[in-house]
C-alpha cells in the first residue's frame, strides 16, 4: 500500500538514479541527488523541530531548489506551504497568520527579506536555509523509516488561494488525495519516464501538481520554463524543441499569448509535443483551433477543478471539432470522483440546459482550510442527496450545465452570475461570444453593479456599437455589454489568469 509520495521518489530513483530529474536555468538534478537532497533536508528539519505534521513555509524563488525543498519537507513528515518573493507583505502577513510555520527554509540571497518576513510575524518558528541543509547523508533504512511513518491522510501541502473575495485561504491537501490524482493523471495520458515536462505554472499554483508529482512517480523530466519565456513566443517555443518537451500544462492564457502573436510560423514543435493539457480558466475555442491546426496530432485536454480537490476533478479529451464560438466542455468526472450539479433546492440536475452549482464528493476533496473552520464548514458541507452517514462534498459555486451529449459545460462562478434587466446572466457566456471574433485575442467580463452595466475589457481598440453588433447573432440584446474599456493589455494575477479584481478597483471602485 501506498502512504506518501516520498515512495514514488524512492522507487524512481532506485529504477532511474542518473537520469534527469527537475531541471532550471542554473542548475539540475537527477533523481538519485534530489532524494540524497531531499533527505539531507528532512534530517535538518528534523533537527531543528520538535515534532512531526507541522507547517514549514518555503520562502524562495522557484527553481529545482525549491522542490528539492519540497521533498525534504515531506521525508520529514511535516508539509509544506510556498510563499512568493513577490508577494505584497500584507497578503504574507496574512498568510503567516493563519499558518503559523514552525519554520521557513529560504536561502542566504533572500536573507534580507527573511528578515523583513520574520518582522510580519514575530513568533514565528526558526529560519532554515537551503545552503545549509544538504550536505548530510542518511542511510537507507532511515530513509525507510522516514517514508513509513507517514500516513496517507497526513498533509503534503498548503497552498493559500484568494479566491473570489482576494482573502487568503490556505487549502489543505493530503498525501493520499495527490496519489489518487497522479494515478489517475499518469493513467489516463500514458505518462512514462520518457516524456518531459514544460513548467509553467508557479510552485504555489495548484497546476504545478501535475507537474511536479507525475514526474515524481514516472521518472520523466521536468524542466521549468523561464517565466520571461511567457512574453517572447517563438522563444518558448524553441525552449520547447531544444529540450524536447513532449507534455504542457498551462493557463489558456498563455497559450492564447502563443497563438494569438502566430509563433507557429516560426516554430515546428510537432517533432516532440503530444500532450497540451489545461486549465485554469476558460479556453476560447478560436485559440484552441490554431493551436489544432498547427498541431494536428497532438492529444488536447481540458481539464477543470479548483484548489479543494486537488487541481482538477473534471476532464474533456478535444475529440471532435469546434466552432470558434462553442464552449469548449470541461467534459466529464476523473476516476474515483463524482460530480453533482444541483440547482437551488439540492435537487440533482441531470437534464441539458439546466444550471446547477458543480458540487465533488471523492478522494480529491481537500481536508479543509487550514486554521479556518468557519471557512472549511461553508464550503465542504454534509452531500445532500445522503444523509445516513457522513459525507462531505465541496461546493465549488460554480455553475454549470450538462450539454445534449451529457457534458459538462462550465458557464461561470455564482459570484460572476448576475441580474440584469430582469435575467439572470452568466458573464462567461457573454466573454466566449466576444472571444470568438477573429479581431479578440482575450477580453473580460466584469458587472458594474453602481452603474447597472455590463463591462467589458478588451485589448484592441471597438467601439461598443461594433462589438454589439458583432455579437448580436451570439448572445440576446439584454446580454449585450453597456460599456466596453480598451486597454493595452489585460492585468494577469501571479497564476497567469485575467486579474478580475484589479480590473474593478481600477476601473469600477
Amino acid at each position: 500500500m501506498q502512504n506518501s509520495v516520498v515512495q514514488w521518489l524512492e522507487a524512481t530513483a532506485k529504477r532511474f538514479p542518473d537520469r534527469i530529474a527537475f531541471v532550471d536555468e542554473k542548475k539540475q538534478y537527477t533523481w538519485d541527488e534530489l532524494r540524497r537532497t531531499g533527505l539531507s533536508i528532512a534530517e535538518e528539519i528534523n533537527a531543528a523541530l520538535q515534532g512531526h505534521k507541522l507547517p514549514v513555509a518555503v520562502y524562495m524563488e522557484k527553481s529545482a531548489d525549491m522542490l528539492a525543498a519540497y521533498m525534504g519537507i515531506a521525508y520529514s513528515g511535516n508539509f509544506y506551504s510556498p510563499i512568493a518573493t513577490d508577494m505584497p507583505y500584507a497578503r504574507v502577513e496574512k498568510i503567516l497568520q493563519t499558518l503559523q510555520p514552525a519554520a521557513i527554509i529560504t536561502t542566504k540571497d533572500l536573507e534580507g527579506s527573511t528578515a523583513d518576513l520574520k518582522a510580519l510575524y514575530p513568533s514565528q518558528g526558526k529560519v532554515l536555509y537551503f545552503e545549509e541543509m544538504t550536505s548530510q547523508a542518511v542511510s537507507d533504512d532511515k530513509a525507510k523509516e522516514y517514508a513509513d511513518r507517514i500516513l496517507d491522510t497526513d498533509l503534503l501541502y498548503v497552498l493559500f488561494t484568494s479566491g473570489s473575495t482576494g482573502t487568503p485561504k490556505g487549502v489543505a491537501i493530503t498525501h493520499r488525495s495527490v496519489i489518487d490524482y497522479i494515478d489517475w493523471v499518469t493513467s489516463e495520458f500514458s505518462i512514462t519516464e520518457n516524456d518531459s515536462f514544460g513548467n509553467q505554472a508557479p510552485f504555489y499554483f495548484d497546476n504545478s501538481i501535475l507537474d511536479i508529482y507525475s514526474a515524481v512517480k514516472t521518472g520523466a523530466a521536468l524542466y521549468i520554463i523561464p517565466a520571461s519565456l511567457f512574453s517572447q513566443p517563438v522563444k518558448l517555443l524553441q525552449f520547447l524543441v531544444d529540450n524536447r518537451i513532449t507534455t504542457i500544462f498551462w493557463v489558456p492564457s498563455a497559450l492564447i499569448m502563443v497563438s494569438g502573436l502566430k509563433a507557429f510560423r516560426n516554430v515546428d514543435v510537432s517533432r516532440y509535443l503530444k500532450r497540451v493539457l489545461f486549465c485554469g480558466e476558460v479556453m476560447p475555442n478560436k485559440q484552441l483551433n490554431i493551436w489544432r491546426t498547427w498541431l494536428p496530432d497532438a492529444v488536447y485536454a481540458n481539464l477543470y477543478g479548483p484548489t479543494e480537490i486537488t487541481d482538477a476533478c473534471t476532464f474533456y479529451k478535444v475529440d471532435r471539432e469546434f466552432s470558434d464560438d462553442e464552449p469548449l466542455p470541461i467534459g466529464r468526472p476523473m476516476r474515483n470522483t463524482e460530480i453533482l450539479v444541483l440547482d437551488e433546492n439540492n435537487r440533482l440536475v441531470t437534464e441539458p440546459e439546466q444550471i446547477g452549482e458543480l458540487c465533488v464528493r471523492g478522494t480529491s476533496l481537500a481536508a479543509g482550510y487550514y486554521n479556518d473552520p468557519e471557512r472549511t464548514a461553508a464550503a465542504f458541507v454534509q452531500n445532500p442527496l445522503q444523509t445516513a452517514y457522513q459525507e462531505k462534498i465541496y461546493r465549488t459555486g460554480d455553475l454549470v450545465k450538462y450539454n445534449e451529449r451529457h457534458e459538462i459545460i462550465y458557464l461561470s462562478r455564482k459570484d460572476f452570475q448576475i441580474k440584469h434587466l430582469g435575467h439572470r446572466i452568466e458573464l462567461g457566456e457573454i466573454e466566449t461570444a466576444v472571444s470568438s471574433l477573429e479581431e479578440i485575442s482575450m477580453c473580460c467580463c466584469l458587472y458594474d453593479d453602481k452603474n447597472s452595466k455590463i463591462v467589458l475589457f478588451l485589448e484592441q481598440e471597438f467601439r461598443r456599437s461594433e462589438i454589439n453588433s458583432k455579437i448580436r447573432d451570439l448572445v440576446p440584446d439584454y446580454m449585450l455589454p453597456g460599456k466596453v474599456i480598451c486597454v493595452d493589455k489585460l492585468p494577469l494575477n501571479a497564476n497567469g489568469k485575467i486579474d478580475r479584481v484589479r480590473l474593478r478597483q481600477e476601473y469600477l471602485a
